[in-house]
């Protein structure tokens, strides 16, 4: 055992900067073999515990260490004489995972639940002496842990055990951070273990585990958890990494120099700025190496760099811009659209005068603090705005006081948690269940749409890659199924078009209550909310589909008497003059005319595509002009729901703007939507616009355009 980690005062005058910065740097792998070294004899409580009291104090420097100690002395009692299987007295086991939060940021709820975590489970205390000790509140939280504790046992009781976890974090998300950095210090001594057990152990911790730390944000444990579930399950790829890594330690390394020359930039801009190195971790390595084939020395890590402002971050940015050569496809702004788990940075790359090419992070230091910990580092989420405030007054803290991420709600129910909370009551069992939670759990983006009727709540977050299906399932539930259409950015398309962020979402609604989804929906339905709510309708609709697809029948055309080339003239003496169908022109459009078979002459709009097919096809161009009389013929598309009366409604709607049908046609309903064709005589062009909104206004018709 080395002195520094068995001296806390020694650790202490080794890194003076950090103390003088009051935070401590993230090193897991060290300090959780320094809470193995704590004694476990009563007498000395004080140097067993000290280690939890130093990383706590670092974050929360007037935090009231009394009931970590009450609460170490039931934990060291009720384990005395229990062992683990490495041949630690157990003790040591939530001893290290406390120390693992403590440094995270953790409040003093959360250290004294973690260290009684294992103490209802495995010992004979029970809930409610912890309740008469602690309180309610780590009462709750050690029940939430206990539950999900069955977690490593059986590979048929992980769907339903899976569920009880997911129900247990949505009530308090505490309950998750305590179960990862458990689930952390068993990987790190899972040797103990049969390897059998341990590919078994490590399986889990890829698919669920270690998604559920990225969802949370907390990045620190998910990193080390991706490296130890690494050497398990791919000893090769594994091995091969750490040579590499291995060989470029005994290399020069550009990155320092490269750090300096940051430094030396941002100082003559007069940023204050602490640039650091950080190293790649080995999943990481191992990742870049597959994408950019043989490594050079600056591919082995990132500049990171730590500003106190927002505004600063961008600073940073425009100087690295400015004095350096960008590499314009690796810059991302996660602090003007922040990702689905809080964290927040600026994410550039540049290159150098002698080739290195330099990946930067920039980020404030709260920003490090957030994406380093996640949900830790918002310390109790039940707290009230006012107790929260109050406390960072005593404390001092400015920084506190102006944390952004105090002022969310609820931040224990981020979008994908409250689907996932939403969907699980309805999954029909454990195995659908586990197969839907892990495709969830692999969507690694977020997005963010709009919706355009101002209702509440004004967004809906969905995964990335999600379609108008997912968005209308998440807004209206079941109602959903009724949809048949939806406007994007104000333009129709097609339900199983893909969203993007900050897209603007209309969803259209049939009025027929017997309206029900297609088989097809499936194929582009992503969130598990969609996907089990088709699903059973199809189930309990077996017929459904089928009902809903009519046979092709004649369009119902009505036709009046008028016809001919309106007020449109052509320079071609006794010619016939026909508007095209096709594009329907009406002045003042551009128009050009061609004469086609038996002489007439055929009037289309400049930007028709018939123009440059009749060109083509060497038909005699004839100029053509409008009439100084204001009459037109026009051929408008109506798009609607399916109803009774409509199409009444809709001709009493044009009668009433004084135009006269020529035409009208109306197409078999598909999915509840019907689409009508007018050709319609106005008056004068100048009433188009007044009639198409007219037009739009009759209940149930959701867009009309012209021909």
């Amino acid at each position: 055992m080395s002195a520094e980690a068995t001296n806390p005062e020694a650790r202490s005058e080794a890194r003076p900067e950090l103390r003088r910065r009051g935070r401590t740097r993230l090193d897991l792998r060290r300090l959780g073999r320094a809470a193995l070294l704590g004694p476990t004899s009563r007498d000395r409580l004080p140097d067993a515990i000290g280690h939890v009291a130093e990383a706590h104090r670092a974050h929360h420097p007037d935090a009231d260490l009394s009931i970590l100690r009450r609460a170490y002395v039931l934990a060291e009692s009720s384990h005395r004489g229990q062992m683990r299987k490495s041949g630690e007295p157990y003790i040591t086991h939530p001893l290290a995972v406390t120390l693992i939060l403590a440094e995270l940021g953790a409040e003093t709820t959360t250290l004294t639940a973690s260290l009684l975590h294992d103490t209802v489970e495995d010992t004979e205390v029970t809930l409610d002496q912890v309740r008469e000790e602690f309180g309610d509140e780590v009462c709750f939280i050690v029940d939430g842990v206990t539950k999900v504790e069955k977690i490593d046992y059986g590979a048929a009781a992980e769907p339903e055990t899976f569920r009880k976890m997911l129900v247990a974090t949505g009530n308090d998300v505490r309950v998750m951070s305590i179960k990862l950095a458990d689930r952390l210090h068993n990987m790190r001594t899972l040797g103990v273990m049969r390897p059998d057990k341990q590919a078994r152990i490590a399986k889990v911790t890829r698919d669920v585990l270690i998604p559920l730390a990225e969802r949370l944000g907390v990045q620190a444990l998910k990193t080390e958890l991706e490296d130890l579930v690494f050497a398990i399950l791919h000893p090769e790829e594994y091995e091969h990494t750490r040579a590499l890594i291995a060989a470029h330690a005994g290399e020069r390394d550009p990155l320092p120099a490269i750090a300096e020359s940051v430094r030396v930039v941002l100082r003559e801009a007069g940023i204050h700025a602490e640039v650091l190195v950080r190293p790649r971790h080995f999943v990481s390595v191992h990742r870049i190496s597959r994408k950019r084939g043989e490594l050079r020395g600056s591919d082995f890590g990132r500049l990171l760099i730590l500003v106190g402002e927002n505004a600063d971050c961008y600073g940073v940015l425009g100087e690295l811009h400015t004095c350096f050569t960008p590499v314009v496809s690796e810059f991302k702004d996660f602090i003007a659209v922040p990702k689905f788990n809080l964290y927040q940075s600026l994410h550039t790359a540049f290159a150098t005068s002698d080739g290195h090419v330099a990946e930067v992070i920039v980020r404030t230091r709260q920003m490090h603090r957030v994406a380093e910990a996640g949900v830790v580092a918002l310390g109790n989420p039940y707290a009230t705005a006012a107790a929260t405030a109050a406390a960072a007054a005593s404390a001092g803290s400015a920084e506190a006081c102006a944390d952004p991420y105090e002022e969310r709600v609820d931040p224990t129910r981020p979008g994908w948690l409250s689907r996932l909370l939403d969907w699980q009551q309805s999954a029909p069992d454990p195995d659908t269940f586990w197969s839907v939670l892990r495709a969830e759990l692999a969507q690694d983006r977020e997005i963010t749409v709009f919706r355009a009727d101002g209702g509440a709540p004004a967004t809906i977050s969905l995964p990335g890659g999600a379609s108008c299906i997912d968005a209308a399932y998440a807004q209206y539930g079941e109602a959903a199924h009724g949809c048949i259409g939806a406007r994007v950015n104000g333009r129709l398309t097609s339900l199983t078009s893909r969203l993007s962020d900050g897209d603007t979402v209309q969803l259209l609604l049939a009025h027929d209550a017997s309206s029900g989804p297609s088989a097809d929906w499936l194929e582009h339905a992503h969130t598990p909310a969609a996907r089990i709510a088709i699903s059973s309708w199809l189930k309990a609709h077996p017929d459904g589909a089928a009902a809903t697809t009519t046979a092709a029948r004649a369009p119902l055309s009505v036709v009046g008497a008028r016809g001919g080339g309106g007020n449109a003239v052509a320079d071609l003496p006794d010619a016939t003059v026909r508007l095209a169908g096709c594009c329907t022109p009406v002045p003042p459009d551009a128009v050009a005319g061609f004469v086609v078979r038996g002489g007439a002459v055929t009037v289309h709009r400049v930007q028709c595509a018939a123009v440059a097919q009749m060109r083509s096809l060497g038909r005699t161009s004839v100029a053509v002009h409008w009439r100084a009389t204001a009459d037109c013929r026009v051929t408008l598309h109506a798009e609607s729901f399916g109803r009774p009366h409509l199409l009444a409604d809709l001709t009493e709607a044009i009668a009433r703007e004084g135009v006269e049908v020529v035409s009208a046609t109306v197409e078999p309903p598909v999915e509840q939507r019907v689409r009508h064709s007018y050709t319609l005589q106005l008056p004068d062009a100048t009433g188009l616009p007044a009639l198409m909104r007219a037009m739009r206004d009759v209940p149930g018709v959701y867009d009309v355009s012209r021909a």
